[in-house]
């Protein structure tokens, strides 16, 4: 079977989100998805909460026909890391990127470098990229800060052979969905996915719209400037 799934997407969560898991899980039925990843800044609390709500199981399997896929965005020493398939600790910030892929492999996860070559976002560096034991790629973000920084990491993955996938990189509902990876796999499982991608997928590319990037800017702004008020 076909599934299309946005394997970056961001809840109330991530100090920069403001949708609930169940709000975007309503937008992404809407859009069209079979699922999503639920990759927030530093913390897999958003996972705890969709179980406990019966959103997501922790066996990996879809609830009413929607795969919520468990993961994480570590900001680590070197950039950004998605982690996939795996829960892991909120303490790894600031870790070097290599010791957190071999954790995300150890919790039976893949690690998969984001919007890489943007670095206004932290991405990683070609010249640690080089070195990481990557087992994807993210080669459309739809959020990214310039078009060009795709395409560079389209071209490195591949010259290195990585598995490409593409995300939304959604801070809100409205967002979700906007690009995705579309993969092929009988088995419609957090398993099933992660084995799909390393064997090849498909990119929906389409970038977010004006609209969109404003309302995400206004959002990140909105918070960080609740945040310093609050202190």
């Amino acid at each position: 079977m076909s599934l299309r799934i946005d394997l970056h997407v961001h809840s109330f969560f991530s100090a920069d989100g403001v949708s609930s898991p169940e709000d975007l899980i309503t937008a992404a039925r809407a859009a069209g998805l079979h699922g999503f990843a639920i990759t927030d800044h530093n913390t897999c609390d958003a996972v705890g909460y969709m179980v406990e709500r019966g959103l997501m199981r922790a066996d990996g399997q879809p609830v009413d026909g929607f795969l919520v896929i468990p993961g994480i965005e570590v900001t680590t020493a070197d950039g950004h890391l998605l982690c996939l398939g795996c829960t892991l600790p909120s303490s790894l910030k600031g870790m070097p990127a290599a010791e957190v892929c071999r954790l995300a492999h150890a919790a039976g996860g893949m690690a998969v470098a984001p919007h890489p070559y943007d670095l206004f976002r932290a991405g990683i560096r070609e010249s640690v990229l080089d070195n990481l034991p990557l087992d994807g790629l993210e080669v459309f973000n739809a959020a990214t800060t310039l078009k060009r920084h795709n395409r560079k990491a389209y071209d490195y993955a591949l010259r290195r052979g990585l598995p490409m996938t593409a995300g939304s990189d959604a801070h809100h509902a409205g967002a979700v969905g906007v690009a995705c990876t579309i993969l092929e796999t009988d088995d419609f499982s957090v398993r099933g996915v992660i084995g799909a991608i390393q064997r090849g997928t498909e990119l929906e590319q389409q970038y977010l719209s004006t609209r969109q990037t404003i309302r995400k800017t206004w959002n990140n702004w909105f918070r960080l400037r609740g945040k310093t008020r609050a202190r």
